[in-house]
């Protein structure tokens, strides 16, 4: 059992962002699948580029986002460059190199990066979540639908044009999958249009670009969870990457895909083999082992037009891929007009592919299996032969080109991840840490050696990249039509009581032809909690298919938060024959938490009606845990009935009170519907049922109390 008292804060200095940052962007979420990230309206997510502060390092990109402090996205960047460039922002001046930065530290959206468009749309509403009547979709709270396209083919499309001071117009598309299958990557359909427009004025110059380089650049930091914005048991420097190892895969290496991914590699401060970070315990967790960073991220080249007007793939792109400190000069923010150091930064663009990768660079096989481990004789990530002082940043280039006024490059990329499950993770771990031997290898082999045990199931998780690679690449080749997964329920309700939670779904997915059944997870809000399964109807359960689960198994101390699946009948997935198609955990998943109500009374006396008075034009300033419009009857028996009356003595409201807690609200209105004028009330609560506490009847059905309270309008 993992324990912890808090998290600690601790801020790596060099990442303080300095030069002139001109930001206006805004923030859209893709948060329907396992992997999750902000995206900026600039076009890239550049570091700390979500709030502007450094706390944010680790920052996006988490997977599997169903848990905490899965984050894995340090920095992104994007420039674009030409040569022999006649800048009409400066009157014509021509340098032979320019370079327009989205990231990755700066980011100007005045006068470089101008964006136009950006907009999210959804294929339908996310599911209305309740939690005690109050609106609770943790999804729905982020998200910020700008439209609903029923016909859209994948669940999530995020949409973005953006202008550039070099007359490069950058249209985006970023599609998102909630289907379980297809949950683990992004696609991007990018178009590169040379239509002249360089400033927000839409003015337009009439210039042939040459040799233009699309460079993308990725830092990653393998997580949030283990590293000092989260639990903090791996190295400080890991927050920022400085031990991650990255692998290039290009068939000029001979390999099947065009890709680049990364894995929290070896650092000189762990005495031994950290390989997945396993916890070795801190200052805010009690080691167990746990494997912190299993993931592995990457991204994957799927069409690259072959040049403007061919729209055919150029298999050798891309052409670019060197890889650089973090903390070079060059990434950090530059002015669009300093010759120099843009002539630098297109030196590093136009480098080719380099003859070894990071990885093998640091002895790691080209492309590592499971097979290959143990990974404990390879070279530290943060070694300075192997990674600059802040870690490595790897890059991805794409050309030259020539563009001519009206002409475009397209190109389909992937970013994607991959990892070992929850579980894995926790046994692994375990077993690794107390020494469990003989160990279970993925082939069902054993080994006495702990680290070859650990790293073979680490690197399990590259496989699960690699398949996550396929996925994309056959999403794309089909037009963006995948196996389709059910619908979740429309609408999901969370209701407290004083001993149980209840919890109630629409039938809406029952209208599904391939309609499974249901399945209700949990988390508990404890420091280290997870999702698990606690109910499942329908399929083969043998339980009949409901629509209601009450939940006795909760204790007053904890909130929790609950999310409802529907899945399929087995019937339709083609990727894996007979296994079941689940609805999205996040759709339905609850943003706030649902916790136990006040115990029950022993004594009617002890009844109070709060507030007395009821002042209308004091609500704001209440601090008794009712909402506006809204009295508190609190300290009531488990079950009673509560009888409301004028001062004259006319009912004009019955209360049912039922749920065995021991508090209840009336939102001051008549049963009618009218809502109730200044005056003096009077509520008669009468015991509905016997209520017995270890065996002695406490409150006898038929006996009652009375209690008056003022209203103020």
């Amino acid at each position: 059992m993992r324990t912890s008292h808090g998290f600690c804060y601790i801020l790596p200095i060099i990442i303080l962002l300095t030069g002139n940052l001109l930001f206006a962007d805004e923030i859209r979420f893709l948060q329907v699948g396992m992997l999750q990230n902000w995206f900026s309206s600039g076009g890239c997510e550049i570091e700390v580029g979500r709030r502007h502060v450094v706390e944010d390092q680790q920052d996006g990109f988490r997977y599997p986002a169903m848990y905490k402090n899965q984050d894995m996205q340090a920095a992104k960047g994007l420039w674009i460059g030409t040569t022999n460039f006649s800048d009409p922002l400066r009157d014509g001046h021509t340098y032979d190199y320019k370079v327009v930065h989205f990231g990755p530290r700066s980011l100007d959206e005045t006068a470089e990066v101008l964006p136009k468009q950006f907009k999210l749309i959804g294929q339908s509403e996310p599911p209305e979540v309740l939690v005690n009547g109050s609106p609770a979709s943790a999804i729905r709270h982020n998200e910020q639908l700008d439209e609903i396209d029923p016909d859209l083919k994948s669940d999530r499309l995020l949409y973005n044009v953006v202008n550039t001071s070099m007359g490069v117009t950058i249209t985006r598309k970023i599609y998102a999958f909630s289907q379980s299958s297809h949950d683990g990557f992004f696609l991007y359909d990018f178009v590169f249009k040379n239509t002249g427009v360089y400033d927000n004025d839409g003015n337009r110059h009439n210039l042939t670009l040459t040799d233009v380089i699309f460079f993308f650049q990725y830092r990653w930091a393998m997580t949030k969870y283990a590293c000092s914005n989260g639990y903090g048991w791996a190295a400080r420097s890991a927050t920022w990457g400085h031990n991650t190892i990255h692998e290039i895969l290009h068939p000029n290496y001979g390999d099947n895909y065009r890709a680049i991914y990364a894995w929290h590699g070896l650092h000189s401060e762990f005495d031994g083999n950290n390989i997945g970070a396993p916890n070795t315990g801190s200052e805010t967790i009690a080691a167990d082992g746990f494997l912190g960073a299993p993931q592995f991220p990457g991204v994957l080249t799927i069409q690259v037009d072959n040049g403007p007007g061919d729209n055919s793939d150029a298999p050798d792109q891309f052409a670019h891929a060197p890889y650089f400190d973090s903390d070079n000069p060059i990434t950090w923010p530059n002015d669009q007009f300093d010759a120099d150091r843009m002539a630098d930064e297109y030196e590093y663009m136009s480098k080719e592919l380099p003859n070894k990768p990071q990885a093998e660079k640091a002895q790691y096989p080209h492309n590592p299996g499971w097979q290959d481990a143990p990974f404990g004789d390879t070279k530290n990530g943060d070694d300075y032969e192997i990674g600059g002082f802040s870690g490595m940043t790897q890059g991805i280039g794409y050309g030259p080109y020539m563009l001519a006024p009206g002409d475009s490059i397209h190109i389909v990329m992937a970013e994607c991840a991959g990892s070992i499950n929850w579980d894995i993770r926790e046994q692994v771990g375990v077993n690794w840490y107390h020494g469990n031997a003989p160990y279970n290898l993925p082939d069902g082999s054993q080994t006495n050696d702990r680290n070859t045990y650990k790293d073979a199931w680490v690197f399990t998780g590259r496989d699960s990249l690699l398949q996550a690679f396929d996925y994309a690449f056959s999403a794309w080749n089909h037009n963006l039509s995948i196996d389709p997964g059910p619908p979740p329920p429309e609408q999901f309700t969370i209701t407290s009581g004083g001993d149980h939670i209840t919890l109630e779904w629409s039938n809406n997915p029952e209208n599904y032809d391939h309609f499974g059944g249901y399945q209700l997870y949990r988390r508990v809000d404890h420091p280290d909690s997870t999702f698990e399964l606690i109910f499942t109807c329908g399929g083969n359960t043998g339980q009949p298919v409901v629509q209601e689960f009450v939940d006795w198994n909760v204790r007053r101390e904890f909130g929790y938060y609950y999310s409802v699946l529907s899945f399929d009948d087995g019937t339709v997935n083609t990727i894996e024959p007979g296994e079941i198609i689940k609805s999205s955990p996040f759709l339905t998943e609850t943003g706030e938490p649902a916790t136990l109500l006040r115990d029950p009374s022993e004594n009617l006396q002890d009844i109070r009606v709060v507030p007395n008075p009821y002042n209308h034009s004091m609500q704001e300033f209440r601090v008794d845990g009712g909402t506006e419009n809204e009295i508190m009857f609190y300290n009531l028996p488990p079950k009673c009935r509560i009888k409301i009356y004028t001062e004259r003595g006319d009912q004009i409201k019955t209360i049912h009170h039922t749920d065995n807690s021991g508090e209840d609200s009336w939102n001051l209105v008549t049963k009618k519907g009218d809502e109730i004028a200044s005056g003096l009330y009077i509520a008669y609560i009468e015991v509905t049922e016997d209520y017995y506490k270890s065996g002695q009847l406490v409150t006898k059905k038929g006996t009652g109390v009375t209690r008056k309270f003022i209203v103020i309008r």
